[in-house]
């Protein structure tokens, strides 16, 4: 916490004197009280009431005084909020490898519930788009807000929806690359805020090579957030025999590296769900230093409402 104006914090003095004087103006009564000597004629004036009572308004004047000076130094804090036109591309593996059911109850299954969990938690203004790839890579949603077209990409996904089998990881960098400069009039010459998050099995078999594509990525300044998918005994049934798919995420840990993203490696459907929330929390925001006195202020506006009803509630009197 930095305040803007920190020498208004020695007003803290004045509320620390108060606190003082009414302590000691509480051990003056007390004193006072037992100075009176008729102890039947005492009880009869001043009945006995609860003592925790008569203190709880002072008290929260007091700290109402006390947060009303805090927020006039004008604390300030670092509040993360969302970029202007931030934008994340998915990109999901649709090859065959991903029928693999290793991770309950597949792998590409799997992935697409995690994917739409990610996208819900999202904030609404972001920019989300979807690429599949395989063999090839295709765009099947372009970066929008229009979640519910978003949905329905998700649902699309499916093994052959890019008619080329095998795993293109370049191609899929360069499409959703190539997604986010269109996203409007100015991002061809003025990328915007963006994350590419790649999901996939395997190795590059196929297309463009994928550290070729990630040095693009870096000249977008567009990190690559990379998911290795999968577990090492998956495997795949082609007509009654098994084909062994184990996951291998080097070439995907190679190009979040030199991208400036992170790789993880997830092997069951829960841990990608928590990658995916992992990622969330970091993408597409920026960290600025905002004024919050507004939260003490108001927070001290609720205790003196507290002081003045505790008062009319008990003694039929405002503090």
């Amino acid at each position: 916490m930095i305040w803007q104006s920190p020498v208004r914090l020695w007003l803290l003095i004045g509320v620390l004197a108060l606190v003082v004087v009414y302590l000691v103006m509480q051990r003056r009564r007390s004193r006072y009280a037992v100075r009176f000597t008729n102890l039947r004629l005492l009880d009869r004036v001043a009945p006995e009431r609860p003592a925790w009572r008569r203190h709880v308004p002072a008290g929260l004047f007091l700290a109402m005084l006390a947060l009303l000076v805090v927020g006039f130094a004008r604390p300030t804090a670092e509040v993360r909020v969302p970029r202007e036109r931030a934008t994340v591309m998915v990109a999901v593996d649709v090859s065959t490898s991903m029928l693999a059911t290793d991770v309950d109850p597949d792998r590409l299954a799997a992935a697409k519930q995690a994917a739409r969990r990610f996208v819900d938690g999202l904030p609404d203004e972001f920019n989300v788009g979807l690429v599949a790839f395989a063999g090839s890579a295709a765009v099947l949603v372009p970066p929008g807000t229009d979640r519910e077209a978003l949905d329905e990409g998700i649902g699309r996904l499916a093994e052959g929806v890019t008619g080329v089998q095998g795993t293109a990881i370049g191609e899929a960098i360069n499409t959703s690359l190539g997604a986010v400069k269109g996203l409007d009039s100015q991002a061809a010459t003025d990328t915007p805020p963006a994350r590419i998050i790649l999901l996939s099995d395997g190795a590059n078999t196929s297309g463009m090579d994928p550290m070729e594509a990630a040095a693009d990525a870096v000249a977008a300044k567009v990190p690559v957030h990379a998911i290795s998918f999968g577990t090492p005994s998956g495997f795949v049934d082609r007509g009654g025999r098994p084909i062994q798919v184990p996951v291998d995420g080097q070439t995907l840990k190679a190009v979040a590296d030199e991208t400036g993203g992170m790789f993880h490696e997830a092997s069951t459907r829960d841990e990608l769900r928590a990658v995916y929330d992992d990622i969330g929390s970091s993408v597409g925001y920026r960290t600025e230093r905002q004024d919050v006195s507004a939260r003490f202020i108001g927070l001290g506006l609720v205790f003196a409402m507290g002081a003045a009803a505790g008062s009319m509630r008990w003694f039929s009197r405002l503090p």
